[in-house]
C-alpha cells in the first residue's frame, strides 16, 4: 500500500504529464497575433496575410486577432509575448528584430533564445532603396554622389530603431562610410508618408511597404537590397546595389512565428502544421509574390531550422551594430 506521500508523488507526475499536453479543442477560441509594428506597416501586412491562410489549417475556422504592440523596436511587443500565458493562444509575429534586439538594447526584459518557442520561418523580403519624390538624383550613381556630396544634410528616415529600415540605413552608412542625418518614426507607414511628402530624403524600406508607392511613382527608387535583381515588373529594371558597387550588401527582412516558452508541444506542433500548410496557400502565395516576398519553403519552417536561423543572424548583425555604434537604453 502506497503512503500519502508517495500517492502525491503520483498525483503531481500525472498532473504535470496532463500539463504537457495540448486541449484537445484546441484552439476552442480567438488567437491572438502580437505584432510588434504599427497597423499598415509591412510586418502587420505580412501578419494579416497570414492569418488568413493560418484560419483553415489550424482548426475550427478561429478567429485570428491582431494586436499591434508597437514601440522600442519590437521589444515592447516581444516582452508581452514572452509574458503571456503559453496555452497557444497567444502568438508572436515579428522580423529580424528577434535577431537584432539583443544588440541594440542592453536592459530586456526577455532572452530571445530562452524565453520563446520557436514556430518556423515565414519569408523572406527584399528592400529597395527610394526616394522623395523631388529628389534630383535619377538613378543610383547619382544618388551616391549626392549624398557623398551632402552627407549629413541628406535626411535618411526610418521606422525607429531596431526597424527594418533602420537596419538597412546603419549597413548604407556603413559601407558608403557617410554619415546622414537619421529621421526616426514610430512606424514605416508615417515614414513613407512624409517621404512622398518631400519631408525626408531617402529610405531604404521594405518592398511589402514600397512597390505599391513605386509603381504610382510617388516616390523615386533607386536600388533593391538584393543579390540578384527582383522579377517584379516595377522592380525589375532596378539595380542592385552590388551591381552599383557596393560589394557585398545584402538586406532581406524574414519574419517568423513564435509561442511563449513552455507552451505544450503537442499545441507547438499544431501552430507549426498549420503555418506549413499555410505558406503553401496559393492565396498566401500570389500576395506575398506580389510584393517581391519570398515565402520559406526550407528546414527553416521547422522549429530546429528556425531557431539556428536566428542564432545565425545575431552572429551576423553583431559586428555590424557594434561597429556603427547605435544603441538603444
Amino acid at each position: 500500500m502506497k503512503t500519502m506521500a508517495q500517492w502525491s508523488v503520483v498525483a503531481l507526475a500525472a498532473f504535470a504529464a496532463a500539463g504537457a499536453h495540448a486541449d484537445a479543442s484546441y484552439p476552442n477560441k480567438p488567437v491572438t497575433i502580437v505584432v510588434p509594428f504599427t497597423a499598415g506597416g509591412p510586418t502587420d501586412r505580412v501578419a494579416r496575410d497570414l492569418a488568413e491562410s493560418l484560419r483553415k489549417p489550424l482548426g475550427n475556422n478561429v478567429t485570428i486577432v491582431i494586436d499591434n504592440a508597437d514601440g522600442a523596436g519590437s521589444t515592447i511587443g516581444m516582452a508581452k509575448a514572452a509574458r503571456a500565458k503559453p496555452d497557444g493562444y497567444t502568438l508572436l509575429l515579428n522580423h529580424i528584430g528577434v535577431a537584432t534586439a539583443p544588440i541594440l538594447y542592453r536592459k530586456l526584459s526577455f532572452d530571445v533564445m530562452k524565453d520563446f518557442e520557436y514556430l518556423g520561418i515565414i519569408n523572406d523580403v527584399p528592400m529597395t532603396l527610394i526616394g522623395k519624390p523631388t529628389l534630383a538624383p535619377n538613378n543610383y550613381k547619382e544618388l551616391a554622389a549626392f549624398i557623398n556630396k551632402e552627407k549629413d544634410k541628406v535626411n535618411l528616415a526610418n521606422a525607429g530603431i531596431g526597424s527594418a529600415s533602420h537596419l538597412c540605413g546603419l549597413l548604407l552608412q556603413s559601407t558608403l562610410k557617410v554619415p546622414m542625418t537619421p529621421v526616426p518614426y514610430k512606424g514605416a507607414a508615417p515614414a513613407i508618408a512624409d517621404l512622398m511628402g518631400n519631408q525626408v530624403d531617402v529610405l531604404c524600406d521594405q518592398t511589402t511597404n514600397t512597390t505599391g508607392q513605386i509603381e504610382g511613382k510617388k516616390v523615386k527608387a533607386y536600388a533593391v537590397t538584393t543579390s540578384k535583381r527582383l522579377t517584379t515588373p516595377s522592380l525589375k529594371d532596378l539595380p542592385t546595389l552590388q551591381e552599383e558597387g557596393l560589394k557585398g550588401f545584402e538586406v532581406t527582412i524574414w519574419h517568423g512565428l513564435y509561442a511563449p516558452k513552455g507552451t505544450p508541444a503537442d499545441i507547438l506542433k499544431k501552430v507549426n502544421d498549420a503555418l506549413k500548410v499555410a505558406l503553401k496557400d496559393p492565396e498566401f502565395i500570389k500576395k506575398s509574390e506580389g510584393l517581391s516576398a519570398v515565402v520559406a519553403n526550407d528546414n527553416r519552417v521547422t522549429p530546429e531550422g528556425h531557431k539556428a536561423f536566428v542564432q545565425a543572424e545575431i552572429a551576423k548583425w553583431t559586428p555590424v551594430i557594434k561597429a556603427a555604434g547605435t544603441f538603444a537604453e
